[in-house]
């Protein structure tokens, strides 16, 4: 009797706990049910400047083009919110190689857009690109291990890219990879096409407003064809070359430890110059005067 009335015990005590479990469980699926999905996009920037500049202005030089790169970024925040309907942003991550991991002109200015990380890795002596497949993975893993996102939506094409690939979906995030139409054959590894969650490629069309070959500035200085920033840009790192070989680095040396700022002088004369490379007046213009001083320094600073 006693046993019988020592299980029955035991019993009712295993049931409690059963549903105390369940309880628990119902009240996590509520709280993940009220929790929104978050998605980031990850874009290798090596990978978009050759495969972009080859799609739509037949190459895969930088120097040889312009890319908007703002323009570009609102474009495939525009379309991940199409596709990813139910989520929100967590932010792009832009990855890109600079010599000592020092931002250029560019990379500054698309570091200061709204939910934009830019990371560097290296450029070594041939410009290719060091450390940046790392930093992706590393970005992906972390925020994939804390929940931080559900989805991740990469844009590149190394195979080296897998193991980033694994490790996200290791726990429990989906990637999907995005990619940039190649005019002959692909342009993506195909085991990381065989790795991904699901595969989208962007054409012609979708880049064609964003990049544009670069050409000879000729500007109407009454203002009715505005230069770009990095046309701007540009011209300022040619008169930076002017600049230092009719004055030797001896005045360069004199010159830094004033960054980012230039003297009176200097900066007069630049602005001199510059609008008349570009026959346009960049009186008043803020954002043009600082993309011409950012192309002279960043000309500069790559000398010294």
């Amino acid at each position: 009797m006693n046993d019988d009335l020592a299980a029955t015990d035991d019993l009712a005590s295993l049931g409690a706990r059963i549903a105390r479990t369940n309880e628990l469980l119902q009240r996590m699926l509520a709280e993940v049910a009220k929790t929104p999905s978050t998605h980031a996009i990850f874009v290798d920037a090596g990978y978009l400047y050759a495969a972009a500049g080859r799609l739509v202005a037949g190459t895969e030089d930088r120097r040889a083009f312009d890319l908007d790169a703002e323009g570009l970024i609102e474009a495939l925040i525009d379309r991940a919110r199409t596709i990813f309907a139910d989520s929100r942003l967590l932010r792009v991550y832009w990855y890109d190689g600079a010599r000592r991991r020092i931002h250029t002109a560019e990379q500054q200015s698309i570091a200061e857009l709204p939910d934009v990380k830019v990371r560097l890795g290296n450029l070594n002596a041939n410009n290719q690109q060091k450390g940046v497949d790392s930093l992706i993975r590393t970005d992906l893993e972390s925020l994939a291990r804390h929940r931080a996102i559900s989805d991740a939506a990469l844009i590149g094409g190394d195979e080296d890219l897998v193991s980033a690939v694994e490790a996200a979906q290791g726990y429990g995030a989906r990637v999907h990879l995005w990619g940039i139409e190649a005019p002959e054959g692909r342009n993506q590894a195909e085991p990381l096409l065989w790795e991904v969650d699901s595969q989208r490629t962007f054409d012609l069309e979708f880049f064609k407003p964003y990049v544009a070959r670069r050409t000879a500035a000729a500007f109407d200085m009454s203002g009715s064809a505005r230069p770009t920033r990095d046309d701007v840009r540009f011209v300022g790192a040619q008169i930076a070359a002017k600049w230092l070989a009719a004055r030797g680095r001896e005045s360069l040396a004199e010159l830094l430890p004033g960054h980012p700022y230039l003297p009176g002088p200097v900066d007069q004369d630049l602005l001199v110059e510059a609008e008349g490379l570009l026959q346009y007046s960049l009186r008043g213009q803020a954002d043009l005067r600082r993309a011409l001083r950012d192309g002279f320094w960043e000309h500069l600073q790559g000398q010294y």
